[in-house]
């Protein structure tokens, strides 16, 4: 008892246990602020990742529509509803109520 009592009573303890408090809960980079951080990185690194496969899905897409003339023609139906002078385009559109 008379040890934990002496250890307490120390200067340089008292110092130590002050400054790890402090650096646990009160400074600007705390335990929690690194936790955020670190769910912030996560989440970056996801976006990063999708968005790098977006990016590769496009440049197969664009690769595909300037090699081939049929595939760009059937891109331009689909996607932005173009036609030919003498057709015309009916859109069906399916509502998701389910």
């Amino acid at each position: 008892m008379k040890r934990l009592l002496d250890l307490i009573k120390n200067k340089f303890f008292l110092v130590t246990v002050a400054f790890v408090i402090w650096m646990i809960f009160f400074d600007k980079n705390d335990v929690f602020s690194q936790y955020e951080y670190r769910q912030q990185l996560n989440k970056l690194k996801e976006e990063e990742a999708f968005y790098k496969q977006e990016t590769e899905k496009v440049k197969t897409d664009l690769n595909e529509l300037t090699s081939d003339k049929a595939k760009l023609e059937k891109f331009a139906r689909e996607k932005y509803l173009m036609k030919k002078d003498n057709e015309d385009v009916f859109v069906i559109l399916h509502d998701k109520k389910k």
